[in-house]
């Protein structure tokens, strides 16, 4: 008898622990919804800052921008250089001596710069399976040819006496319209495209064309950026 009564003891407590259990997790499935977007809502939260930061490293970057900006504080003789230059924007300005490209100076060129590609070292080959029927000058052989060309490595001529101190800035642009055969002369011809303001100087786009001797096309047409600082 008693052993009955324990039994049945037993069991209520163990329906009284399984009804508490599952009450239990009814509860939690029921409040899962909202932890769900708690959860959601603190990771938005959360992100936030981030998104913040980015806002404001861009707004950063454009206020940098802004702030990097030319500001003009120009003498008097640059601004009148500038007037000067900008009077003559697209005006051709310079043509230069003529300039023979021969096989020594393309062979230099080659042993300065490692190039050895047999359509401009070896003239027996090219004559027989160039288009050319010759050796061509190296395209960089002619754009390396423009301070030359140019003679803006004399340094008694100077077009821009105002300046303090001239630098090749680099280039916007550079094609090679037409190859330079062995034994043709080539040539410059400059003018001034645009001119920029700058933080005490100027920056002026200097267009060069190598033209070719009995040629239509030129060898090298190059936008070269010229900075002068006051």
């Amino acid at each position: 008898m008693r052993l009955v009564e324990s039994f049945k003891q037993g069991q209520e407590k163990l329906e009284s622990i399984n009804s508490e259990i599952k009450s239990r997790v009814e509860t939690t499935l029921r409040s899962w919804p909202e932890t769900i977007n708690k959860k959601v809502s603190d990771i938005r939260n959360f992100s936030l800052p981030w998104t913040q930061y980015f806002h404001f490293f861009h707004d950063s970057e454009e206020t940098i921008a802004h702030e990097s900006e030319p500001v003009l504080k120009l003498s008097d003789k640059f601004a009148a250089l500038h007037q000067r230059i900008e009077a003559d924007l697209g005006v051709e300005n310079f043509v230069g001596e003529w300039f023979l490209v021969d096989q020594a100076c393309i062979d230099q060129f080659a042993q300065a710069t490692g190039d050895h590609q047999w359509i401009h070292t070896d003239p027996v080959k090219a004559e027989n399976e160039s288009p050319f029927k010759t050796t061509i000058a190296h395209g960089f052989l002619t754009l390396s040819l423009i301070p030359k060309l140019t003679d803006t490595v004399n340094p008694e001529k100077n077009d821009y006496p105002e300046a303090r101190m001239l630098v090749n800035y680099g280039m916007n642009k550079v094609v090679f319209p037409a190859p330079v055969r062995v034994g043709k002369r080539i040539r410059a011809r400059t003018r001034i495209i645009a001119v920029t303001p700058l933080r005490k100087g100027l920056e002026l786009v200097r267009e060069v064309t190598i033209e070719v001797e009995n040629s239509k096309r030129p060898a090298c047409v190059a936008e070269m950026l010229l900075r002068l600082y006051d």
